[in-house]
């Protein structure tokens, strides 16, 4: 089978497209023919092998010393079961399926294997491969980190990195469950922002968020780039600073916030249970939640996908095709 492989850290280039071994699944396990996968931020980072400081060691237990562990990268995925492990009985062969690979990896591949208990769920109906594959990663995350900031109807909410694949999820979410709020990205991607749900829209580039006097009970930072100080001042008294990617300094900063004041600083990595991916899927199925795609590439011009997804312009998600 053809596989997107990387057997060393690196930029773009070090991803090679290669004939490699089809797996067998074992008793336990599914094997999914991929249709289509995606190139996230996150993707970028394995690649390039760009942790926080602090995480490095720890990072290159997980991931390899001198060349990834998993050189077949990619995490979330959307195709059709092809086969069924003995002692497997979710799903059947023919299935049509999306879901999330974690740390074992491997969906820049046309087969996968992945035991039965991992985040997988049926494909909505009225989704295509394309659509499905774009959903897993941004909106679990979302999803969790609202439920941790114990997201209510009437919450107040501002999203940074609203137009990203992450933050696109959480303004719908956060609408869903029904809190206002206000979205900050750039002014050309403010109108479709708008159509997903947000209520307000604040230009980075031109607004500085904490001049406006609002307060909020949920700063969700989707990407990295919020100045600290500035979000715990807004925050209400027990507000939640939500933080999808993790800093350093915040790491520190944070739980200091939380043991000395009423607001909580959360970070961290985000859970994959079945059950939320299935409730996603609920939600895709009553037209309450949708993928923003940005560009697609096939499997081919895996590099070309990489290179722009480093580029930190992409809106929404990158989708590979195979």
């Amino acid at each position: 089978m053809r596989a997107a492989v990387c057997r060393k850290f690196g930029p773009p280039e070090v991803l090679e497209i290669q004939d490699v071994a089809m797996p067998v699944p074992k008793k336990n396990e599914i094997r999914i023919r991929i249709i289509a996968t995606t190139v996230s931020a996150g993707d970028c980072r394995v690649r390039s092998f760009t942790p926080p400081p602090m995480f490095w060691l720890p990072m290159k237990f997980v991931l390899g010393f001198g060349k990834p562990r998993k050189p077949i990268l990619g995490i979330e995925f959307a195709g059709v079961v092809d086969a069924v492990g003995s002692e497997a009985s979710r799903f059947r062969i023919g299935d049509a399926v999306f879901g999330v690979s974690g740390f074992a990896f491997g969906t820049y591949a046309e087969y996968i294997c992945l035991p039965e208990k991992t985040a997988i769920a049926a494909k909505p109906a009225g989704m295509t491969y394309e659509e499905a594959a774009a959903v897993p990663v941004g909106a679990l995350t979302a999803l969790h980190f609202l439920r941790k900031g114990k997201i209510a109807r009437g919450s107040n909410v501002l999203v940074y990195g609203a137009s990203g694949s992450v933050g696109t999820y959480v303004v719908q979410l956060a609408k869903y469950f029904g809190a206002k709020v206000t979205a900050v990205c750039s002014a050309a991607n403010a109108e479709w922002v708008r159509a997903l749900g947000a209520d307000a829209v604040i230009d980075y580039e031109k607004e500085s968020v904490s001049r406006s006097g609002e307060s909020y009970d949920i700063v969700f930072d989707t990407v990295g780039k919020s100045p600290y100080s500035a979000c715990i001042a807004m925050l209400k008294p027990k507000g939640f600073y939500l933080l999808a990617v993790m800093e350093t300094g915040h790491v520190f900063r944070g739980l200091w916030t939380s043991m000395t004041t009423g607001k909580k600083v959360i970070s961290g990595a985000s859970s994959e249970k079945i059950e939320d991916l299935q409730f996603l899927g609920e939600l895709i199925d009553e037209g309450k939640l949708v993928p923003v795609i940005d560009r697609r590439y096939p499997l081919e011009m895996i590099v070309e996908a990489h290179r722009y997804v480093d580029t930190g312009r992409k809106k929404g998600n990158v989708v590979i095709t195979l």
